[in-house]
């Protein structure tokens, strides 16, 4: 069961986090805008726009900004620890020289 639950919950991650949800959203939240603005209440407009597409558009947004942010700190770490590695080596090739120079 837990297997089934992880992946529903990675399918509907990808799913909720990507533009096309975002935009799917924000014509979903556009169909009740004019139904707010002809209430001629400002309380309606303002919860629309903060309970409706705020939250609903904004979620999708925010999901795919942290995606790619993550994706990024990922590149960065894999170049980071390329870069480690390389000068460990260099390192341990220096010191396996001196060494044997002394031997």
């Amino acid at each position: 069961m837990k297997n089934i639950n992880d992946w529903l919950a990675i399918k509907l991650t990808k799913m909720v986090g990507s533009m096309w949800c975002a935009y799917l959203f924000a014509i979903i939240a556009l169909i009740s805008l004019p139904a707010a603005i002809a209430s001629h209440n400002v309380f309606i407009l303002v919860s629309w726009i903060a309970q409706t597409f705020l939250q609903l558009v904004l979620l999708s947004v925010i999901m795919v900004g942290q995606d790619i942010q993550s994706k990024k700190s990922e590149e960065r770490t894999e170049k980071t620890l390329k870069h480690i590695t390389a000068e460990n080596n260099r390192i341990l090739e220096e010191v396996s020289e001196l060494l044997n120079r002394k031997g």
